[in-house]
């Protein structure tokens, strides 16, 4: 399918020279079927403002561009892309803007208008540490609505575990206390070149305007913290040097100071942010 004038992503690929790094994590979207179904999980583009992590060769910033979003920051570290995005910028006059960077160092407010949307194939060695400053900013509701964002499958199922679940954790908690979550689409290794070692999932996460339960975000990420770097420890003793009395309060919010963290759900693990606080 041709979403654009522009020509197949292999015939970018293959006029710049644009080999997938290992370093940088990169495995490039080539199906512009696919890149256009990622840019439609993201909800109704039309006059939005996305940030685009890592574009490589472009294949999801030309969906989004497509798709009627009407401005795209695309933040790029691999100078060998920036040709190849300079030619989608030309086909879009005046919505796309390209920085070379790192994602990690670069504000989108300086660029976007918010509230604006994220959608992007995250670089696997970034894409935790970017979701979690995401979802802990100093004030909420955050600078952005929605992410849409593509992880391991694996780190996909931890962001939507349940309790009782082996995926459930703190990445879980973090991301389902001020946000709903869901997994959108699957893909098969076989849909990126290089082909990674693992199935992908694309998450949409969609802001909520206030924390799903009352509780301060340092403690709460503090008891969680400690909660699941010892997983397999009952919470009396994984939590001991919280507080001196940690079971009156474990009770106090509802939970068996036998418990292990991985039962324990996020109303209670707020309600135990609180009796700490």
């Amino acid at each position: 399918m041709a979403i654009d004038d522009l020509p197949p992503l292999r015939a970018v690929i293959a006029e710049h020279g644009l080999s997938a790094r290992k370093a940088l994590g990169q495995n490039f979207l080539l199906d512009l079927n696919l890149t256009a179904k990622i840019a439609r999980a993201a909800g109704d583009l039309t006059g939005a403002d996305v940030l685009e992590v890592g574009p490589g060769p472009g294949g999801l910033t030309r969906g989004l561009l497509a798709s009627g979003a009407r401005r795209v920051l695309a933040v790029e570290k691999d100078a060998r892309c920036l040709p190849a995005l300079a030619q989608i910028a030309a086909a879009y006059p005046g919505r796309l803007e390209v920085i070379e960077g790192d994602a990690l160092d670069i504000d989108p407010l300086d660029h976007l208008t918010p509230p604006y949307k994220v959608v992007a194939n995250l670089p696997y060695n970034v894409g935790t540490e970017l979701l979690i400053r995401w979802l802990t900013p100093e004030s909420w509701p955050p600078a952005w609505s929605s992410l849409t964002l593509m992880f391991q499958r694996e780190v996909a199922e931890r962001i939507v575990a349940q309790p009782g679940s082996k995926a459930y954790g703190r990445l879980a908690i973090l991301a389902q206390w001020r946000a709903d979550a869901q997994i959108a689409l699957t893909l098969p290794p076989e849909a990126f070149t290089p082909p990674p070692k693992v199935s992908s999932a694309v998450v949409h996460l969609t802001a909520l305007p206030e924390p799903r339960y009352p509780a301060d975000p340092a403690v709460l990420e503090r008891v969680v913290a400690r909660a699941f770097n010892q997983r397999r420890k009952m919470l009396r003793a994984a939590l001991k040097g919280l507080a001196p009395d940690i079971e009156d309060r474990l009770r106090a919010a509802g939970i068996a100071p036998t418990e292990r963290a991985e039962q324990v759900p996020l109303e209670a693990f707020c309600a135990l942010a609180r009796t700490l606080s």
